[in-house]
C-alpha cells in the first residue's frame, strides 16, 4: 500500500509540477465560429453531411427525411443537370436538409447557374472540385469569385487530398505547401480533406500527421476545417462493416482536432460489386438497393452524440493537441508532458490516447480520445473542485461523482469542463 501511495505521489509532483501550460499554441485568426461559414447556421450543431448522398434517381421527400432522421443535416451528390439540382432543393426544404450541389452546368456556366439556386432555402453551397492539385487552385480561385460575385451568402467547397498523395499528384515540394497555398489562394469558407485511416485491425498513424498539418494551417488562415469518417468498405484492408468504435474514433479525433463539420463518407452505397480500381465502397448506410444496413443505426447513433456534444466542439479554439502511450507517439506530432492547472493528474496507463486542450467561450475542456478501436483503455485523472466531467449526452456532473480511475470505451471519448 506504502509502495502504491509513494508512486502516485511522484506522478502527482511530475504531472503538476511540469503543468505550466506550455502548450504549443496555434497562430493567426483563431475565433474559429460558425459566422465563417457562409451557408452555415450560426445557431446550429455541428454540420453532419452525407457524401455520395442520395442519387437524382431516388429524390424525393421520404428519402430526404430518412436521411434527416440518420442525423445528417446536410447533403452531398452529384446531378445530371440543372432541373434533378432544383427537383432535390425542393424535396430536401421539406426535410429540414441543405444541399451542397454540383452539376455541370456549375462548371460551364457558374454565373449563371448560381443566379438561378441561389434563392432556395435548402441550398447549403457550391461543390467545385475533390482532391485537385496545386496547379487547379488558380482556376478553382477564378470559378470561387465568379460564384461569390453573385452569391456571397453560399459556402465553394473543395477537398483536399490527404497526405499520403505524392508529390506528382499534389504539384508541391510537400504537404504543408499544397495546404497553406489551398488557403492562400481558393476562397473557400472551411477546407475539407479526406483520410480514411481505420485498417481491420489497425490505425495509419500518418493521419495524425495530416490532422496536425490541416489544423494548424487552418488557424493560421483563420478558416475553419471539415473532415471525414469513413461509413463505407472503402477496399478490403478497411472494415466490413464499419464498427462504431471505428467511427467514432475517427469522428471525436477530428473534433479534437479543432474540426467543425463531420463528413460521412459515404451514405448511399456507392457501388454493388468491386470497381476496376479495387475499391469496393458496399456496406453504406444505404445500401445499392436502396435498403438500410447496420451502419444507418451506428450513424444515427453517432450523429446523436455529436449533436449533443456540439457546444463542446462547435467553435472551439484548439489550444494543444497531445499524445500518450508507452510506445512511440505517431510522427508530426507531440507527447503530452503538461495539463492546464485545474487538472492535477492524467495517467492513461501507458495507453495510447489523444488528449486535447479546447477553449470555447468562458469554458475550457479536456478532451481524452481512446485512439485504440479494438480495446478499452484505462485512466486516472484528478483535478480540483472546479473540474466537472461531460456526459455523452451533453449533460455535466462534479467529476468527483466518479471514481477516479475510468475505463473508456474503444475509440470512445472522455470529456472534462474547467473555466
Amino acid at each position: 500500500m506504502k509502495k502504491h501511495f509513494v508512486l502516485f505521489i511522484m506522478l502527482f509532483a511530475f504531472l503538476y509540477g511540469s503543468a505550466e501550460n506550455n502548450f504549443i499554441n496555434y497562430h493567426g485568426n483563431t475565433d474559429m465560429t460558425k459566422s465563417l461559414q457562409p451557408g452555415i447556421n450560426a445557431d446550429e450543431h455541428i454540420p453532419i453531411l452525407a457524401w455520395y448522398s442520395i442519387p437524382s434517381s431516388q429524390t424525393s421527400v421520404e428519402r430526404y427525411k430518412e436521411l434527416r432522421e440518420d442525423g445528417i443535416t446536410y447533403s452531398f451528390s452529384s446531378f445530371p443537370n440543372l432541373e434533378e439540382v432544383k427537383k432535390a432543393l425542393e424535396a430536401a426544404e421539406q426535410a429540414d436538409v441543405k444541399l451542397m450541389i454540383s452539376c455541370p452546368q456549375l462548371n460551364k456556366d457558374p454565373e449563371g447557374t448560381v443566379k438561378q439556386l441561389m434563392k432556395y432555402p435548402a441550398l447549403a453551397g457550391y461543390h467545385l472540385k475533390d482532391e485537385p492539385n496545386m496547379e487547379h487552385f488558380s482556376e478553382l480561385s477564378v470559378c470561387a469569385k465568379k460564384i461569390q460575385s453573385i452569391d456571397k451568402k453560399h459556402f465553394c467547397y473543395v477537398n483536399m487530398f490527404p497526405n499520403y498523395a505524392t508529390p506528382e499528384q499534389l504539384k508541391a515540394e510537400s504537404y504543408e505547401e499544397y495546404v497553406a497555398e489551398y488557403y492562400r489562394q481558393i476562397p473557400v469558407s472551411f477546407g475539407s480533406f479526406d483520410f480514411y485511416p481505420i485498417l481491420k485491425n489497425k490505425v495509419i498513424e500518418e493521419w495524425y500527421k495530416n490532422l496536425e498539418v490541416v489544423s494548424a494551417q487552418s488557424m493560421k488562415a483563420g478558416k475553419p476545417f471539415w473532415a471525414f469518417v469513413l461509413t463505407t468498405n472503402y477496399d478490403n484492408n478497411h472494415l466490413t462493416p464499419q464498427s462504431l468504435p471505428a467511427m467514432r474514433l475517427q469522428a471525436y479525433t477530428n473534433l479534437a482536432y479543432g474540426a467543425q463539420g463531420i463528413e460521412y463518407f459515404t451514405y448511399w452505397s456507392a457501388t454493388s460489386v468491386n470497381t476496376p480500381s479495387g475499391e469496393d465502397q458496399r456496406g453504406a448506410p444505404i445500401s445499392a438497393t436502396g435498403k438500410r444496413s447496420i451502419l444507418y443505426d451506428r450513424v444515427k447513433q453517432l450523429s446523436q452524440e455529436i449533436k449533443d456534444l456540439s457546444w463542446v466542439f462547435s467553435g472551439a479554439r484548439v489550444i494543444s493537441v497531445r499524445h500518450t502511450g508507452t510506445d512511440m507517439i505517431p510522427a508530426g506530432t507531440i507527447r503530452l508532458t503538461s495539463l492546464p492547472d485545474p487538472v492535477k493528474v492524467l495517467d492513461t496507463h501507458g495507453s495510447p490516447a489523444l488528449v486535447s486542450v479546447l477553449q470555447n467561450g468562458e469554458k475550457s475542456f479536456l478532451v481524452i480520445v481512446n485512439k485504440d478501436f479494438l480495446n478499452s483503455m484505462k485512466y486516472t485523472i484528478y483535478g480540483d473542485e472546479s473540474l466537472k466531467r461531460v456526459l455523452k449526452d451533453g449533460t455535466v456532473v462534479p467529476a468527483g461523482a466518479y471514481e477516479p480511475s475510468m475505463e473508456l470505451d474503444p475509440g470512445d471519448v472522455g470529456i472534462y469542463m474547467f473555466p
